[in-house]
């Protein structure tokens, strides 16, 4: 089969290496010319486990190869981003996806298959996409075959997630489904489950949206326990011994490209039957405002200036920070006059070494839950002016005995005055 991927990011460049190495002729398109050079030299541009070898080895085969432009294919697969727009509730901007399909319309031919793998809005497959394809004089169904089949994967292990997850595959018809179906069985070796188009839409866009809403109330529980000074922590473990209930972990907020922008692509298509939703949303994105003031109330009682940030990534062992509450809490703090210092060994913005971070700091705070930060060496926390960390991911497992630890559990113990931000 040939197979064109539009757009080789996070989940467009494994799923067309994947193609790839299971023997697939496929060309990856991205707007680039460095990217598309670099790969085509074995080289990659995002962190994922396996991806380089698994590019070598397509690469090997004379089955990959990167482009700035289509090519003629069987199956066309975009894989684009879908931002939020700046309107009044963050719908889903599809432009990218728009312009995706313009750039391969020039290649269609009968029995060709399209499938849009960016998550998108509810009735984006029937509203947008499938009248797009209809103006080129194809009639969806019989000449040319429409699904959404969207990404279901855990960053850090997508390359071993793409085969074996369950597939959701949600075609406009039928027969699309059947077609968009046979694509992914060159690989997939997890279920895969035949769907409408608006079914499959709505379906990631909840996974997504459920975690956002229970992540908001451990978030809320965190700010009602340290208000009533009662250890968080403490209550969800006890509430999560009950056969049925399964509290999340509090954080400093949501990032990423799913769970911080997917709920708003369902807001915005009922915004009325929505206001759960939208009440996670504001819990989740008053979450760094929440850190800053907190770190504000410490320092006040500490000595010196300098806040040490460990980890800029939206979660661990990555190194995206799209979306993510580290860099707007970093931002935040920069604005109330701190010198703050970053450490991330997974981000090469932050080229800082934990020593040099941690230089003459008089507070930590653990933002990313890296494996890397499992441990706070010594030879970090005897750089500082004042050792002491404020982890609010709860992951950091040792420390020195000299060092002050606070997190979500005792935070009520090392700041003064809580009525300001009591429900923020």
């Amino acid at each position: 089969m040939k197979i064109t991927v539009v757009g080789l990011g996070y989940i467009g460049l494994p799923t067309a290496i994947l193609f790839a190495k299971y023997g697939n002729t496929v060309t990856g398109v991205d707007l680039s010319p460095v990217m598309t050079d670099n790969l085509n030299a074995g080289r990659i541009h995002i962190e994922e486990p396996g991806l380089e070898t698994d590019l070598q080895e397509a690469l090997a085969l004379n089955k990959f190869h990167a482009s700035t432009t289509p090519v003629n294919a069987d199956a066309y697969i975009i894989a684009v981003p879908t931002p939020n727009k700046n309107d009044e509730y963050k719908s889903c901007d599809t432009a990218y996806v728009e312009s995706a399909l313009a750039s391969i319309t020039p290649f269609l031919k009968k029995n060709d298959t399209i499938i849009v793998e960016s998550t998108i809005a509810p009735r984006t497959m029937a509203d947008v996409v499938q009248p797009l394809i209809e103006k080129q004089g194809f009639t969806v169904g019989q000449d040319i075959f429409l699904a959404h089949c969207p990404e279901r994967v855990l960053p850090g292990n997508i390359m071993h997630e793409l085969v074996h997850n369950p597939r959701i595959i949600g075609g406009i018809t039928e027969q699309c489904t059947e077609k968009a179906a046979a694509v992914y069985g060159e690989f997939v070796e997890g279920e895969i489950i035949k769907a409408q188009a608006g079914e499959a839409e709505l379906s990631k866009l909840m996974e997504n949206t459920y975690r956002d809403v229970n992540i908001a109330l451990a978030n809320e529980l965190a700010k009602i326990s340290n208000y009533l000074e009662i250890d968080a922590l403490r209550v969800i473990e006890m509430a999560n011994k009950h056969p049925r209930v399964n509290l999340h972990q509090p954080g400093p907020g949501v990032g990423g490209h799913c769970l911080a922008v997917d709920p708003y692509f369902v807001i915005a298509a009922a915004p009325e039957q929505s206001p759960l939703m939208q009440t996670a949303r504001q819990v989740n994105n008053s979450m760094p405002e929440y850190v800053v003031e907190n770190v504000k109330e410490i320092m006040e009682q500490r000595d010196g200036n300098t806040v040490t940030l460990f980890g800029l990534t939206y979660k661990g062992n990555i190194d995206d920070i799209r979306e993510s509450p580290a860099m707007e809490i970093k931002d935040m703090l920069v604005k109330e006059g701190f010198d703050v210092k970053s450490f991330d060994p997974h981000v090469i913005s932050a080229p800082l070494t934990g020593e040099e971070a941690c230089e003459d700091s008089s507070l930590i705070v653990v933002l990313s839950d890296h494996n890397e930060f499992r441990t706070i060496p010594t030879a970090y926390t005897d750089k500082m002016r004042t050792p002491m960390i404020f982890d609010t991911k709860n992951m950091v497992q040792n420390v020195g005995e000299q060092v002050v630890y606070a997190n979500y559990g005792n935070l009520h113990e090392m700041t003064k005055d809580k009525a300001q931000y009591q429900f923020n």
